[in-house]
């Protein structure tokens, strides 16, 4: 088990915006027989087109622009040589990179992320046209590296967001129900660390199903009216490549990329997906996470003081992905079907507002051999000492109860101090504001109090140069008088 850590980043590059594409997935049957089409995609212009009149209005449409638009025609291989194959050369430069589908369950979330494998077998799965982004990046990873003759390794993650709680899909464990716990990374004040999530190493392309199959079989699903086997939690896949560099004195140096690959939970509403009683519950949690991503990107766009990344498991994961320091895409997924026109009309609007959020992404910082093998020392005596104090029965020992207890106060109080923190840094921005103001108008009112002393003196001057000709003045009119008489 290793500790596992969702970001940690150094040098500076200039803002970038978020990518955002859509993906329109083709009618199914009950559709055809039930609806109409209400989605026109403009691959060239970029452009999606809704028609939200009736099935005889031609005219009410709204138009929405975005990086890149897909059609109902286009195959799992456009998707994934337009948007993660770019990607994927910067992740092997050495940066973090996100790419997270959003949509209505039933749109093609899961088919785009993951993909399917053809009846039959007929293909191998990295030919296989039905597979998704997930194996055609791990296949492309190793045929990249191995070309270049890079020495490399990779390090795979799956974990599940289900009701508000964390769940290792690769753990090897038979418990489903082990939760684990998340904590900020000590490190980097925008990543988090999830404590005991399992990362496997893939030692080459033909071990990728067979972990995907590993994960799909933990994962919850649940029966709803949209899909009978939709997923009603998100998931991130996320995958670690460790690369070995020579520099031009000989020194051996690690450059470490990330690719997290996430699939959110349906966005539609409760009452659409006809979830009912726990599900209705389970529903609203994955709504109050999607809600709270909602909120964080408004907050982003609007360049608001405080932005509520604390306020799910979620946002706290993706929030070096959102306003962080990695590049980001996201695929929203939509159905062209008339019946579906509220959540679609949805889900463009917020794939609309992602738009206009500024990241700033950082190339992570290479590492010495030296300094990671001390890392990884460090850590091994660490666990010697945990080991040795489990054995020797010498350590502090508390109940399971007493200390989730005790855990979850530490983490309600970390919590607390963040988010005081991110108070106080606004209320100090805002203290540096007034203190400017204040020292703007001081130095204006002494310059003020030097200007109106400058004219008093010179107010002085004139009343004594007043006098002194009042009085010539004066002597000048005797004199003339005296002549006169």
């Amino acid at each position: 088990m290793t500790s596992h850590n969702l970001s940690g980043i150094k040098r500076d590059e200039k803002g970038r915006n978020i990518q955002v594409v859509v993906r329109c997935r083709p009618f199914n049957t009950v559709e055809r027989k039930s609806s109409y089409g209400i989605i026109d995609c403009d691959t060239n212009r970029k452009e999606v087109l809704v028609r939200t009149g009736g099935v005889n209005d031609k005219s009410s449409r709204k138009a929405y622009t975005f990086d890149m638009v897909f059609g109902p025609a286009a195959k799992q291989i456009d998707v994934y040589r337009s948007v993660v194959c770019p990607i994927l050369d910067e992740v092997i430069m050495g940066y973090n990179c996100t790419v997270f589908a959003y949509g209505q369950t039933g749109t093609g979330k899961t088919f785009t992320m993951e993909g399917e494998r053809s009846p039959n077998e007929q293909f191998t799965w990295e030919e296989d046209p039905l597979a998704g982004i997930i194996p055609r990046t791990l296949h492309q990873i190793f045929e990249k590296l191995s070309e270049n003759g890079t020495e490399f390794s990779v390090k795979v993650s799956l974990l599940e967001i289900y009701n508000e709680e964390l769940f290792d899909l690769l753990s090897p464990t038979e418990d489903v129900n082990e939760r684990l716990q998340l904590f900020d990374d000590p490190r980097n004040k925008r990543g988090v660390v999830v404590k005991g999530l399992e990362e496997v190493t893939v030692h080459n392309k033909d071990e990728v199903y067979q972990i995907l199959e590993r994960g799909s079989a933990k994962r919850r699903t649940a029966s709803t009216l949209m899909n009978a086997y939709s997923s009603r939690s998100h998931s991130v896949f996320s995958v670690t490549i460790h690369m070995k560099e020579i520099t031009l004195d000989g020194e051996e140096l690690v450059k470490i990329g990330k690719l997290n690959l996430v699939d959110l939970a349906g966005s539609e509403n409760i009452g659409r997906s006809g979830a009912v009683d726990k599900r209705a519950r389970e529903a609203g949690n994955i709504n109050q996470s999607l809600l709270t991503l909602g909120r964080v990107i408004t907050a982003l766009v609007e360049k608001r003081p405080h932005v509520p990344y604390r306020e799910s498991k979620l946002t706290r994961i993706l929030q070096d992905s959102l306003g962080g320091r990695t590049k980001t895409s996201i695929i929203a997924t939509v159905s062209p079907s008339s019946s579906n026109l509220e959540e679609t009309l949805s889900t463009l609007e917020y794939a609309s507002r992602a738009k206009n959020i500024m990241n700033k992404p950082e190339v992570n910082q290479k590492l010495t051999k030296r300094t990671l093998i001390k890392e990884y020392t460090e850590e091994i005596e660490r666990l010697k000492r945990d080991l040795a104090a489990t054995r020797d029965k010498n350590g502090v020992y508390l109940s399971t109860e007493n200390y989730e207890s005790m855990m979850s106060q530490i983490t309600a109080h970390e919590e607390n101090v963040s988010e005081y923190t991110d108070k106080i840094a606004v209320m100090e921005e805002e203290l540096k504001k007034v203190t400017e103001l204040f020292v703007d108008s001081k130095t204006k009112l002494e310059q003020c109090t030097v200007d109106l002393d400058e004219k008093q003196q010179r107010l002085q001057e004139t009343s004594q140069n007043l006098q002194q000709t009042k009085e010539k003045l004066d002597q000048e009119v005797f004199v003339s008088l005296e002549l006169t008489t």
